[in-house]
């Protein structure tokens, strides 16, 4: 009885709690409903210089990887000040109120319009650029946010608002339009935010995400991550080596986009080794790989001790001390199952990589199926080619939403500059991935769209026109 009357005390104070945030993001909205394209662009940009400003960016940096214990300091300055301005440029030009689109011919006016007031749940892995990736998002759309950071990416996520607010005073925008809930973030507080608020964001834990999609409120989650690429018999494997190392060490791995297993065809395994180790890889030995897994999958999970950790320290968990190891920028296992059993083939957010080898492509492509039956189905997936039959197969037959081809693939996949994509830090991983929706998250996500409809003349077809053709073939 005693718990049941605690609970019920949490409950009913964060309604209380949440329900003045949002009244104050629903004023601020509403005093921001006429802005013009223009002015909700000088919103974007002001909240885009709040992480983009130098000294403002080296200061969250080093807030976020002091509080967190996750990623260093000189790749969050990197992806805060790349992931932004990627952003702000996809931005540019874009319409995100009034008339979107005028469609005569069909008697249609495409209006945008907000979503109101936006609930983003955000990871202590990225707790600078993923809010700052979903507060502009919706600014551009006219919304309202109120942050639910991480306990240990609270104080990151506070110092982007007080960094965000000074840029708004500048401007004269009500500050209200961003907000965090109160520190400390409670279970309840997080889940009465997602309940009250007209859309929610979730980046990070499966759990958050489950608990975004069964709050009541239309809700837009992220799949579980697992990378993994093909190295094929046409690669380029020096190019392919640098790439691949580039991108799982960036930030000790902290990014869902990170390669956690690598598949090489057979006839150019040797050659790719040696290139991921002459790109700062080290191939663990057979004893040393079963040391490694008791040190990082204890009882079959993921230690937290590992999580995002520099190869020395994980070494240091691990209680392995091969000068080769230690010094290395990434641990390599060989391995050749998948599953619960081989816990290696699975999300790893740590500068440790399985290899795998293959005789042939269809080889490579049935252990690719097999890693993502087990974790990341729905998200992404890598190769390494000139074959273009073998990057269509995966496009047709893999179920991910990204095929990254010839790229490195955690700096590649939330956006670049060299590719498509738009520039975010959240991936749709489609039904597949138990997700709503299948792209990168972007600004239209942020969008209602309201639709004028008109008379125009009558397009019914006759019966012949639909059916004729399927008659004569069965005689229906």
């Amino acid at each position: 009885m005693a718990t049941m009357m605690k609970t019920g005390t949490a409950a009913n104070a964060a309604a209380q709690i949440v329900g003045n945030l949002v009244r104050r993001a629903r004023a601020a909205q509403a005093a921001i409903a006429r802005y013009s394209q223009g002015q909700l662009d000088e919103l974007v940009t002001a909240a885009g210089w709040a992480i983009m400003e130098p000294s403002r960016n080296r200061l969250l940096a080093e807030i976020a990887v002091r509080d967190t214990g996750l990623g260093n300091v000189d790749d969050k300055i990197n992806k805060n000040h790349r992931k932004t301005l990627g952003l702000l440029r996809d931005l540019q030009g874009a319409i995100s109120t009034g008339v979107l689109n005028e469609l005569p011919e069909l008697g249609i006016t495409e209006i945008a319009r907000p979503v109101g007031v936006v609930a983003a749940v955000v990871p202590s892995t990225n707790p600078g650029a993923t809010p700052a990736n979903n507060i502009i998002n919706a600014l551009k759309c006219g919304n309202a946010v109120i942050l639910s950071p991480s306990p240990k990416g609270y104080s990151t996520a506070a110092k982007l608002l007080e960094f965000i607010h000074a840029e708004f005073a500048r401007i004269g925008a009500p500050a209200d339009l961003v907000q965090t809930l109160p520190h400390p973030v409670t279970k309840e507080s997080s889940q009465e935010l997602m309940r009250q608020c007209d859309l929610v964001v979730v980046t990070g834990s499966q759990a958050n995400v489950r608990a975004g999609y069964s709050s009541g409120t239309p809700a837009l989650g992220v799949g579980a991550g697992n990378v993994a690429v093909i190295v094929d018999d046409t690669a380029d494997c020096a190019d392919a080596a640098q790439k691949i190392m580039r991108s799982k060490i960036f930030d000790n791995a902290t990014s869902c986009s990170s390669e956690n297993s690598v598949i090489i065809h057979a006839a150019v395994y040797d050659r790719m080794i040696d290139a991921l180790t002459a790109a700062g890889g080290v191939l663990l030995a057979a004893s040393e790989k079963a040391t490694l897994q008791q040190a990082m999958f204890p009882g079959g999970k993921l230690s937290p001790a590992v999580t995002a950790q520099g190869v020395a320290r994980i070494c240091g968990v691990a209680g392995l001390t091969r000068a080769e190891l230690v010094n290395a920028k990434c641990l390599m296992v060989e391995e050749t199952g998948t599953g619960p059993s081989a816990p290696f083939s699975g999300e790893k957010l740590s500068p440790v990589m399985a290899i795998y080898k293959a005789r042939d492509f269809d080889h490579a492509f049935a252990t690719l199926r097999a890693i993502y039956d087990y974790q990341g189905d729905g998200h992404s997936c890598g190769i390494h080619t000139t074959n273009n039959e073998h990057i269509q197969r995966l496009g047709m037959e893999m179920t991910v939403c990204r095929v990254i081809v010839n790229q490195a693939h955690a700096i590649a996949n939330g956006g670049n500059f060299d590719n498509g994509l738009p520039f975010s830090l959240t991936m749709g991983c489609g039904t597949w991935g138990g997700n709503s929706f299948s792209e990168n998250l972007n600004y239209k996500h942020f969008m209602n769209t309201t639709r004028i409809v008109r008379v125009i003349p009558p397009r019914e077809p006759s019966v012949d026109e639909i059916f004729a053709a399927y008659r004569k073939k069965y005689g229906a």
